[in-house]
């Protein structure tokens, strides 16, 4: 186990930094930054920075809970198309934070990073690829928590380059929660690879069904005010075509959390997903799961896999 980070490295103590300035700086510096083949960051720490006295404020955690789809006491819960209903202080059920909160308050830790003037990579157009979600044991929703979040590296993708951003909760000095995210920038990468069968394309047999949703159109900005995630891709048909995309894209971690949030999760666990390809919106797919596997898939008999996760146990 590796030592906890020193709270000392953020002088700012429990308060995390206001989200508009960082993106704000991060779109300013994007037309700027020119990634290729071989980018690094020279920060030799991974640009660590650390939060103490974490605590999730229950208003905001119970309007993320209801747009993600996650029971909460005093509501049902809202649906992938719906607003939810009920209380806006009320808490998620059981009082724990589900499984996907925590990205939510490293969020603006990790925009810190991603977007000083030598990270490498424009934080405009980043494309979340997957996570990994480990939780130890159950979260209180009303306890302090130690935050810290770092860049563990850059790596070539036949799409051009990916980050990986680190998030680990702490609890009493010992990790009780920790994330692996990747976001890729796409650039030209020459003599890049020709696409394999497992690109997203392949067909294979569809897992068992268990829900069929259909995506509102508002979805993106939905979600962006719940996590402050406001990239462009995600917010409007005109912003989205700038980066490349037909309609707007669903973000990766409403997807994540709606997943879990459907089908359930032990309370020590481990998530692994890949997003890969884009959720677009409005639009309809399918949630099928057998055996801890689980996928998203296009609407229709030869739907497309959208994201494939796996939940297991967290032993290890």
């Amino acid at each position: 186990m590796s030592a906890p980070p020193q709270p000392a490295q953020n002088p700012r103590g429990a308060t995390p930094p206001p989200l508009a300035p960082l993106l704000a700086r991060g779109a300013l510096l994007s037309p700027f930054k020119r990634p290729r083949p071989g980018a690094g960051f020279g920060a030799s720490d991974g640009g660590r920075l650390t939060l103490s006295g974490v605590r999730a404020d229950l208003s905001h955690l119970a309007a993320y809970a209801r747009v993600c789809g996650f029971p909460t006491d005093g509501d049902g819960g809202g649906g992938a198309g719906g607003h939810g209903s009920g209380g806006g202080h009320a808490s998620p059920a059981g009082g724990d934070l589900p499984l996907t909160y925590p990205h939510v308050l490293g969020f603006p830790l990790a925009m810190s990073i991603l977007s000083r003037r030598d990270f490498p990579l424009p934080l405009l157009g980043l494309v979340h690829t997957g996570i990994t979600l480990t939780r130890h044991r159950p979260l209180p929703a009303g306890r302090p928590y130690e935050l810290a979040v770092h860049v563990a590296g850059l790596t070539p993708h036949r799409r051009g380059t990916e980050a990986a951003v680190v998030t680990v909760l702490r609890a009493d000095g010992e990790p009780v929660w920790e994330s692996t995210s990747t976001y890729l920038a796409r650039h030209r990468v020459p003599d890049a690879p020709a696409p394999t069968p497992d690109d997203g394309t392949e067909r294979p047999a569809p897992l068992p069904f268990h829900a069929e949703w259909r995506l509102g159109a508002d979805l993106g900005r939905r979600y962006a005010a719940v996590s402050g995630d406001r990239n462009p891709i995600h917010l409007h048909p005109l912003t989205a075509r700038l980066f490349g995309f037909p309609r707007p894209l669903a973000h990766g971690m409403w997807t994540a959390a709606h997943c879990l949030a459907a089908l359930g999760t032990p309370a020590a666990t481990r998530v692994r997903m890949e997003f890969r390809s884009p959720v677009l919106l409005p639009g309809t797919v399918r949630l099928g799961s057998a055996g801890g596997e689980f996928e998203v898939r296009e609407a229709g008999e030869a739907g497309r896999v959208l994201v494939r996760g796996r939940v297991a146990g967290a032993a290890g």
